[in-house]
Parts: structure tokens; sequence; C-alpha cells
């Protein structure tokens, strides 16, 4: 039996409350990987042209601080 025959076997069993948890995990396997790394190089393009004062951070302790998680 091939991996998606078992598949197909294994779906006869879930009950419908659990079929939108199965969905959710397909769809997020046959997701377009291409889109994902396209995306995340322009997030780091941006990142490189943007100015240098937009690439400052802040503290870790700040943050801390400022959330009030002291």
């Amino acid at each position: 039996m091939s991996n998606k025959e078992m598949i197909i076997h294994l779906l006869d069993n879930i009950p419908d409350y659990k079929m939108g948890y199965v969905l959710a995990y397909v769809q997020g396997v046959a997701a377009d990987e291409e889109a994902d790394d396209l995306f995340c190089q322009r997030m780091l393009e941006n990142y490189k042209n943007a100015p240098e004062e937009d690439k400052e951070g802040i503290p870790l302790e700040e943050c801390i601080k400022e959330w009030g998680l002291d």
C-alpha cells in the first residue's frame, strides 16, 4: 500500500470534528515553499536597504522593563 493509500485509509477513521486539524496540517505541508522563500528574500532585501536608524534595536533588558516583566 502506498503512503497516499494509507493516508486515505486513515482518513476514513478520523471523526469529522478532527478533520479541520487534518486539513490545516495538509494545507501547511502543501504550501508553496517558493512563495515563502521569495517573501523571506524580500524581507531581507528591505532590511538591507533600510536606513541605519531603522535597524537599531532595543536591548532585551529595556523591553523586559517596558513590558513589566521584571
